[in-house]
């Protein structure tokens, strides 16, 4: 259904069309970026993934298969060779792509990526408790609630909480098991 390709320069001037509020871009980036998004943050970004003796983050478009449009965009970063884990972040469908199902293979593309390729152990990531929609796809792909940093960020008058997920090596094989023996 999507394929992950290397997210680059030509692929700026899509994510910043789809990242048009300020509140868009917190909950995409956390503190990371100031609104509007720019090319000089988007090239600072993927700087550490060009680095292809060893990168710091796997920086991914995802690509509908059948059409070749981009529909979102993910990555993994926070690697610890040491502790052979992993972090999810900066997941985002975008506008008109959103509910079909890419969300879960983004992440299932990005998890086979990280336990079957690079060997991780632990996969982890933070998502906003509002954000209901990424929390179903998170625990449909298998994550687990590790549990709540409350009042963690602040976005104009609110504060927000972020749920922290994961998901073990031995868990994502056991979900490959059960699927292919459907």
């Amino acid at each position: 259904m999507i394929t992950l390709e290397p997210f680059g320069p030509a692929d700026f001037d899509q994510l910043i069309a789809w990242i048009d509020t300020d509140q868009l871009l917190s909950e995409w980036s956390g503190a990371l970026f100031t609104f509007p998004l720019t090319p000089d943050d988007l090239a600072w970004y993927i700087r550490g993934a060009n680095d292809f003796a060893a990168p710091d983050v796997f920086i991914y478009k995802a690509v509908e298969s059948a059409t070749g449009q981009t529909v979102g965009h993910i990555s993994l970063g926070s690697l610890s060779e040491r502790d052979r884990s992993g972090r999810i972040t900066r997941v985002l469908v975008g506008p008109g792509a959103r509910g079909r199902g890419y969300c879960a293979a983004m992440v299932r593309a990005l998890l086979r990526i990280g336990f079957a390729e690079l060997g991780l152990h632990r996969i982890g990531l933070g998502v906003y408790d509002f954000n209901h929609g990424a929390l179903r796809c998170y625990r449909a792909c298998g994550f687990h609630t590790d549990g709540t940093l409350r009042d963690v960020a602040r976005h104009g008058d609110a504060y927000w909480s972020l749920v922290e997920m994961s998901i073990l090596a031995p868990e994502w094989r056991a979900q490959q098991a059960a699927g292919a023996a459907k």
